[in-house]
Formats: structure tokens, sequence, C-alpha cells
């Protein structure tokens, strides 16, 4: 029993060390309308920060903004391709935010959604800017990052 109550404690603090996983998008989103349809993103740990070791891709949003809707099916589309080689660090702008995330929200966010920023495994700044930014520019980003 002790062994057990020491492998729970140790699953639970490490869940909470990384960043979210099991990302999924809203099905009810309206991708034409600043119309507010709740969470863009599901998953678990989404109330995880970032974690020197692994590079990170950081998507601050808010519920009824279309253009965070378009970013958010771009950052799941990379979650698929990255899992498990990148964290995710998903910050709704809507909520109450965890203090790792309110440290992230305080030191990236400009004032504009969507914010999307990426780290090296280090925490260096790799890309950081307000609104939309296509995969392809991400992708590019994040590989220079794993190499």
């Amino acid at each position: 029993m002790k062994v057990l109550s020491i492998i729970l404690f140790f699953g639970l603090l490490v869940g909470r060390l990384f960043a979210g996983d099991d990302l999924k998008l809203n099905p009810k989103l309206n991708y034409n309308s600043d119309s507010e349809d709740g969470a863009l993103i599901t998953g678990v740990n989404m109330d995880a920060g970032f974690v020197k070791g692994k590079p990170a891709y950081i998507f601050l949003y808010g519920e009824g903004c279309f253009n965070s809707k378009r970013q958010a099916r771009r950052t799941v589309e990379l979650y698929e391709r990255y899992k498990g080689q990148v964290q995710f660090v998903v910050i709704d702008l809507d909520h109450k935010l965890p203090p790792a995330q309110h440290e992230l929200k305080e030191t990236f966010y400009a004032g504009y959604i969507p914010h999307v920023v990426v780290l090296d495994s280090s925490g260096r700044v790799i890309y950081n800017s307000s609104g939309e930014v296509e995969n392809s520019t991400i992708s590019a980003l994040l590989e220079r990052t794993l190499r």
C-alpha cells in the first residue's frame, strides 16, 4: 500500500510538471464569428506552465476571438505533429490563471490575441508575436529547436 501511494504521488507530481496533453479542438467553434464558444482547446494538464528540458509552444487566446479560433486549429495540428517532443502550453485569458501560466502571461503577452511564443529547451525565446501565424513558420522554428 505504501508503494502504491508513492507511485500515485509521483504520477500526480509528474503530471503537474509537464504541459498540456491530449489536446482536442472544441468541435463547436464558429470560425466566422467572435462568438463565445467556450474553451477553444481542451486536454489534460491544461494548467501547466513551461519546464526547461523540451522546446515549448505557448498559445495565449481569448474565447471570443475568431483569429484565436483559427490559431487554435493550427495549435492542435502542431500538437498532433510534435506531441512528445514539444511542450504545449495553452493559456485561456478569459479565466483565472494558475501561477505558472500567470507568469508566462506577464512575461510574454503584449495585450493582443492570439499570441504565440516558441521557446527552445533552455527557455530562450525563438518566436514571440501576436496575430495568426502559419504552421509552416512554427514548424520551421520547432524543427530547428529539436536538432
